[in-house]
């Protein structure tokens, strides 16, 4: 054999093996290839992620029977909002001092809409025997000063400088704080005729969800026995905040 030829064939040789070791790199490196595991991690971290389970209602809140609605719950959020309604009523009526809430109930004829005073002006008082009323809207002092007048419980007559209105808040006579207990007597029964209708409604809907045999006859017993222990509870909290007004009223 000719030396040429021996040496094509060694390089044939040398070829065919670099072809055979990088078929071997590139096989081991291929994404069919089984994947690196990963190491030092807990199984909780290596594992496939799965969305958190979403918390249960009876984790939040208690938990209720298939089907039956939260009536205490929602009769007491109400009976909440009537107590507080009524306390609003009574920070609208006169005592002895003057206090910008006294004129929270005056509503306002603006542009053929009733409207809050407090929605039209800014309330102050400058000491405590007047109230000073800027409105934002010049043009609306008449109608504003009407509303006052036509408001009979408040029982003051307004006066302006062009600019604003003010308000004198005379002393309550022996009569008028009898007709001010009187008012006040008047709106604490409104507060209790809420509470009580709201209970009124919320018994219905008891007996609704017996009818329909979501509850069972004691669960309704349970439920009225509640129901009317927060119908007690209000009645209870609006007859004496009726006692502290009535006194701040009469206290000369």
């Amino acid at each position: 054999m000719r030396k040429g030829d021996l040496r094509s064939e060694r390089q044939a040789k040398k070829e065919k093996e670099r072809r055979k070791d990088d078929s071997r790199i590139s096989s081991s490196s291929s994404p069919t290839s089984r994947p690196l595991q990963p190491q030092n991690l807990s199984p909780s971290l290596s594992s496939p992620l799965r969305a958190a389970p979403r918390a249960s209602s009876a984790a939040t809140c208690a938990a209720l029977p298939d089907g039956e609605i939260d009536v205490a719950g929602d009769a007491k959020d109400k009976m909440l909002k009537s107590v507080q309604a009524t306390q609003e009523s009574f920070n609208s009526v006169r005592t002895g001092r003057a206090n910008a809430s006294m004129l929270d109930r005056v509503e306002v004829d603006y542009f053929g809409t009733l409207t809050p005073l407090k929605s039209l002006a800014g309330i102050s008082t400058p000491d405590a025997s007047s109230l000073a009323i800027q409105p934002y809207d010049l043009s609306a002092m008449a109608l504003i000063e009407k509303a006052i007048t036509n408001c009979a419980d408040l029982g003051m007559t307004p006066s302006n400088d062009g600019k604003q209105i003010r308000l004198n808040v005379p002393p309550l006579t022996a009569d008028r704080r009898k007709e001010m207990a009187k008012l006040v007597s008047k709106l604490g029964e409104e507060g209790k005729v809420a509470v009580r209708n709201v209970r009124k409604i919320a018994m219905k809907t008891v007996d609704a969800m017996l009818k329909d045999k979501v509850i069972s006859e004691d669960r309704k017993k349970t439920l009225d026995k509640s129901i009317q222990a927060l119908t007690d509870e209000s009645v209870k909290k609006v007859e004496g905040m009726v006692k502290v007004k009535q006194e701040e009223i009469t206290k000369v």
